[in-house]
């Protein structure tokens, strides 16, 4: 695992400042739950590449898993092991922070409840920290984490999961915004204390809930 920070760029910048200025925020009270696009959302069709500017040339041969930290049995998997392990698949929605939605993608992978099953947490564990090969972090608590839809996918629309939206393997987190999906996920650290990441340190909202439409830090 890289503990290297990612270097600066013109979208981490531009993205800093718009949390600064409360972008895209609309003022609005979350949407009634039965309706399935959140306040301030418009609805694409397309899949925007957003990313920090760094595009780590990760080769499923290459690619490794560390999943470590407050649990009882730590895992380091090849791909291979990886894919061994039982795959689901999932339909969600998307919902990015930049106020884009898309509906109805297609994932497989593994769920998280089953990497859970796996590594059996301690008692103690409070919250993950998803590493990225590009060195971006970000944070969650385990039970945004566990969520019944949440995978780590590996493929989108029945094809291998493309280098630019974070193959060979990347989380999905259907519930919150799609910063917390971490791209080319390298490791999951297990941990009692929270630890924000890339964008919660440069204000971004800790949980990133879009019904309650938590951008920035204080939404």
């Amino acid at each position: 695992m890289t503990d290297e920070t990612p270097p600066d760029s013109k979208l981490t910048r531009t993205k800093e400042k718009w949390a600064r200025e409360g972008r895209f925020l609309t003022g609005k009270i979350t949407r009634p739950e039965d309706q399935r696009l959140p306040p301030g959302q418009h609805l694409t069709k397309d899949w925007p590449v957003l990313d920090i500017g760094v595009l780590p040339p990760v080769s499923r041969d290459r690619w490794r898993l560390d999943v470590y930290g407050a649990i009882e049995n730590p895992i380091f998997w090849t791909y291979a092991e990886f894919a061994a392990q039982r795959q689901d698949q999932f339909i969600s929605d998307i919902h990015c922070v930049t106020t884009w939605s898309r509906y109805d993608n297609h994932w497989e992978g593994l769920a998280t409840r089953e990497l859970l099953a796996a590594c059996h947490p301690r008692d103690d564990a409070r919250f993950v920290v998803l590493h990225s090969y590009d060195g971006y972090t970000t944070n969650l608590a385990l039970e945004d984490f566990a969520a019944e839809d949440a995978l780590l996918a590996h493929s989108w629309s029945g094809q291998p999961l493309s280098e630019e939206h974070g193959g060979p393997v990347r989380l999905v987190v259907p519930h919150l915004y799609f910063w917390k999906s971490a791209k080319w996920l390298q490791a999951i650290e297990f941990v009692t204390e929270d630890a924000p990441g890339f964008w919660e340190v440069r204000g971004y909202h800790n949980r990133g809930d879009p019904w309650a439409e938590q951008r920035y830090q204080g939404d």
